[in-house]
């Protein structure tokens, strides 16, 4: 049994290598936000933690969660607690996505990616995909998927890390 423990260890190594030192830190991506302007995830993180979530105009799950980002997006700001929104549609349905976030007055951020580009660097494919990132750049907690409920999961993540900050800024 050890002998399989070691193999599998040395197995999942392989495929997800670890280096020393940026092991967790997100990569610095560009990105076009919907507003026309253009930023990088760093500069983000610059001012707090930062939730990103890969979402479409079509995903059920993706609506539903949105609801409770923008509230934390609102409710953690003093925080420097962010929410980056980053949208899969298509080329041709920015404008669907410009009307819904308008419709629904979401107050987060939202970043284009037509062509899939940060998903597949993220790992964002699945949608609705979260990743909490701190003020460092490094990734804290991610989740793929939502159904109702989970909400209360995401929040304490968001608590537990803007805590944490609190505590190493005293």
């Amino acid at each position: 049994m050890k002998n399989k423990s070691i193999v599998l260890l040395l197995f999942i190594n392989f495929i997800f290598p670890i280096n020393e030192g940026d092991q967790n830190i997100i990569p610095n991506l560009k990105l076009n936000m919907l507003d026309g302007s253009k930023t990088t995830i760093h500069e983000l993180v610059k001012n707090g933690p930062i939730m990103i979530d890969f979402w479409a105009t079509w995903c059920v799950p993706c609506k539903k969660v949105m609801k409770h980002l923008d509230q934390y997006h609102q409710k953690y700001s003093e925080s420097g607690f962010q929410v980056l929104m980053i949208n899969q549609d298509t080329p041709r349905s920015i404008g669907k996505v410009k009307s819904y976030i308008r419709s629904q007055k979401h107050q987060f951020l939202v970043s284009l990616d037509p062509n899939k580009a940060i998903a597949k660097k993220l790992n964002g494919l699945i949608m609705p995909t979260l990743i909490l990132v701190d003020k460092g750049g490094a990734v804290i907690w991610r989740h793929q998927g939502y159904v109702p409920g989970e909400e209360v999961e995401i929040e304490k993540q968001i608590k537990d890390l803007i805590k944490k900050n609190e505590i190493e800024g005293s």
